[in-house]
């Protein structure tokens, strides 16, 4: 789930280099946090968070498809 959060916020932002992923597990829930550069911020979140709940979308249709519970969080 990791490297498909990296793999679509790189392409949004401007400076890819700074986008980090980290993952930590809540209890049965594994938790991706998101860092990205200040100016990138708009863009992965986008209007109303439009963008942001997009890559959860993503995410939580992969982690159900491979039995898992993903949760994503932007920093």
């Amino acid at each position: 789930m990791k490297e498909l959060v990296l793999f679509i916020v790189k392409r949004l932002t401007e400076t890819p280099e700074a986008v980090s992923v980290s993952e930590f597990q809540d209890g049965d829930t594994a938790v991706l946090k998101l860092v990205v550069a200040e100016e990138d911020k708009g863009k992965v979140i986008g209007k109303q968070g439009k963008v942001i709940k997009a890559i959860r979308a993503v995410v939580g249709a992969a982690a159900v498809k491979a039995g898992k519970k993903v949760a994503v969080e932007i920093d």
